[in-house]
């Protein structure tokens, strides 16, 4: 394969997108490297399903019903951060698709088409690669994540909550925000932008109950 034919597929109108992808892929991890900055993502889940974690990991409690989520953590997102999850799994994809199109010549619509199976491929693939590493990754964010007690601390809702309902809160350590998965204490309806404080925590620390603030 000569290199004006490896262009030719990487960036064909089946490949164009995810080559770009993986170009970005690869600068982000470098400019990681360099800087020694680990711009890591978490996920936006909706107002009942979780919330977007400081750690960038997903934070799934046996108390969230939603399928999406219990997908996450299927895949293990709960533990491996998404950064090293979408990077392997993207770099599958693109190698799947990139060698299909160069050995068996197809119209666009095929190969676009194609990007669906090899996608949902790269994202198994890439749980079973990542499995045995679950436990060096368990063990980073026990000793990575600093603890932090927050109890008796007063932040505002970012969601309404009710009943069981799940919810988001924003707490400042600092300067630094941070995102909590919220229930109200009660069950007392809370509304979104009131300022309330936590008062209980679930025993793994990643549900906390809350109350209305005296303040708000």
């Amino acid at each position: 394969m000569t290199f004006q034919e490896f262009l030719n597929v990487a960036f064909s109108p089946v490949n164009t997108v995810l080559s770009v992808l993986l170009v970005l892929s690869v600068i982000y991890w470098f400019f990681t490297i360099l800087t020694g900055l680990d711009i890591d993502v978490g996920i936006n889940h909706d107002l009942d399903g979780g919330a977007d974690s400081p750690d960038g990991h997903v934070h799934i409690t046996d108390h969230d019903p939603s399928a999406w989520m219990q997908f996450l953590k299927f895949l293990n997102l709960d533990i491996v951060p998404m950064t090293y999850f979408l990077t392997l799994a993207l770099l599958i994809t693109w190698l799947g698709s990139f060698y299909l199109n160069y050995f068996v010549p197809m119209p666009v619509w095929v190969g676009i088409t194609a990007l669906l199976p090899l996608m949902a491929g790269g994202i198994l693939l890439t749980k079973i690669i990542l499995k045995p590493l679950n436990p060096f990754f368990r063990e980073i964010n026990h000793k990575g994540e600093r603890a932090h007690d927050f109890l008796g601390r007063e932040g505002r809702l970012k969601s309404g909550i009710q009943g069981d309902k799940i919810g988001m809160m924003e707490v400042f350590i600092g300067s630094d925000p941070m995102t909590l998965m919220v229930k109200s204490k009660d069950g007392e309806k809370l509304e979104h932008g009131i300022r309330v404080m936590i008062v209980d925590e679930e025993p793994d620390k990643r549900l906390y109950y809350v109350q209305k603030s005296m303040w708000s």
